[in-house]
């Protein structure tokens, strides 16, 4: 087993590199209370997927799609733990040092190649969420500002896209909030988040309750075992977060709490889920699209939704960074807080913000293999690794289960946002551009259905070709995935 070898090397033990065992966060620093890191796991945790949770229901039923909700909710937080306890056991063995992080972990149970590994993917997947956050706020404030009758969301505005003015508008305010050196001096601002987020969302499930005592829609109970990756995927990527769980546990006061705190956050998110997603449908039914703001139309409080969401992607940004700038710091400034190695990979997130407009694609295969690696099958795979020989067959077959099904999970996946993104490209690209010029008002059933014309927000048409039924089918999935 690599972690015994790493035990008793001098030279791979964490404790005997220079610097790698000294954590990016000064001692003496205050630690979170329990409201704080409840708040900090709940915002770590929510963020764009929520709005997409009714078009999933609409597409699994709402039985399956709740089941789905709970059941990949108590995975996560198993997984969460898995990663807690294997970090205290091997805090407990004499010749490991602290142990501040995933990648931490990671190298103490395998090596540099575990660290690497680990770090690359934390990376790929925590900036990939962001970039995904930039260009979420920037394409709701071009919708919201600067979308009329007499004008269109892609006009220029000082000679600049509103997509470009407005990430750029948000990239000094990052740099602000990004030079914050600790996750418990972000509190606030993620509370902040919080009550803005619920409100929203608070607001939008009063309204599909008053709409649904008024129309009362046909609804499914059960959409059928074809669904069930469509499913699956849309909820692992709403619980995405795993890549914060050992830094938020490392700034908690009383740790021996933290089991309950994260169960806690974890039991509301799902409860807020299932309700988000169950009214959403009851509400709207087959007409369900695939934001929900888009059901409400234009007017306030579609608007107040929408920013509201963007109010808490903006705060989330710098707690979701956060392990980005651990590896950073720890690889190229010894493990101290750098301030301007912050601000350049800031800027680099808003570049790349600003040149892939249809980053969603590169996001959903990112979501669907990477985050299915780091939330289902290193966390077990580490635990198996360290506790094989205290475990129970029992507990050896769980871990193994664990493992193999993060593996197929994110194989399929990838096989599938593959396969979907071959056939946009080559059934329809001019969909495809059109979509991603109006991201929020356009239905997958309306761009590649049965029907042989596009249908614009504005009630334009494009005359396009009969899509195949079949592909029409993937791009449905592969968008809800996104």
């Amino acid at each position: 087993m690599v972690f015994e070898k790493e035990a008793s090397s001098s030279s791979y033990g964490l404790g005997h590199l220079p610097r790698e065992d000294t954590p990016l966060l000064p001692k003496s620093s205050p630690l979170s209370s329990n409201p704080k890191t409840f708040a900090n796991v709940f915002i770590a945790i929510v963020g764009a997927g929520v709005l997409g949770l009714p078009y999933t229901f609409k597409k699994t039923g709402w039985v399956f799609g709740l089941l789905m909700i709970f059941t990949v909710a108590i995975l996560t937080y198993h997984c969460m733990m898995l990663l807690v306890y294997t970090r205290r056991k091997l805090e407990s063995l004499q010749g490991f040092s602290k142990i501040s992080s995933f990648g931490d972990l990671g190298f103490t149970i395998c090596g540099p190649i575990g660290r690497l590994a680990v770090d690359a993917m934390i990376v790929l997947s925590q900036a990939g969420f962001c970039v995904s956050y930039l260009i979420f706020i920037a394409n709701t404030l071009a919708y919201v500002f600067n979308s009329s009758p007499s004008t269109n969301f892609t006009q220029q505005i000082l000679g600049f896209k509103p997509k470009t003015l407005y990430i750029w508008g948000c990239f000094p305010f990052q740099l602000g909030l990004n030079s914050i050196p600790t996750l418990t001096h972000l509190a606030p601002l993620s509370i902040f988040a919080d009550v803005v987020d619920i409100g929203a969302m608070g607001v939008v499930m009063v309204e599909d309750v008053l709409i649904y005592l008024k129309q009362r829609p046909v609804l499914e109970a059960f959409g059928g075992l074809s669904v069930f990756f469509y499913g699956l995927g849309v909820a692992v990527y709403a619980f995405e977060g795993i890549g914060m769980v050992l830094p938020l546990e490392s700034e908690t006061k009383d740790k021996s709490k933290f089991g309950k705190i994260l169960g806690s956050s974890m039991a509301f998110i799902s409860l807020m889920y299932g309700g988000f997603g169950a009214l959403g449908y009851f509400a709207f039914g087959e007409e369900t699209k695939d934001i929900i703001t888009t059901n409400l139309g234009q007017g306030l409080l579609s608007n107040f939704v929408q920013l509201g969401l963007c109010v808490n992607l903006f705060f989330t940004f710098p707690l979701m960074m956060n392990p980005v700038y651990e590896v950073f710091e720890r690889r190229f400034c010894e493990g101290r807080y750098c301030l301007w190695l912050r601000w350049v990979v800031v800027l680099g997130v808003s570049l790349v913000a600003l040149s892939v407009p249809n980053f969603a694609d590169f996001l959903s295969l990112v979501g669907s293999s990477v985050c299915c690696i780091l939330g289902f099958v290193l966390p077990a795979l580490f635990h198996l690794m360290v506790f094989k020989e205290e475990m129970g067959w029992k507990g050896v077959v769980l871990d193994v289960v664990v493992v193999v099904l993060g593996v197929v999970f994110g194989v399929s996946g990838t096989w599938l946002d593959r396969l979907v993104g071959m056939l946009t490209v080559t059934v329809c690209g001019e969909s495809k551009i059109l979509s991603m010029q109006q991201p929020f008002r356009i239905r997958p059933s309306e761009v590649f259905g049965p029907s042989s014309s596009l249908h614009r927000s504005d009630g334009d048409q494009m005359d396009e070709a009969h899509a195949n039924p079949s592909s029409g089918r993937l791009l449905e999935i592969y968008m809800a995935l996104r």
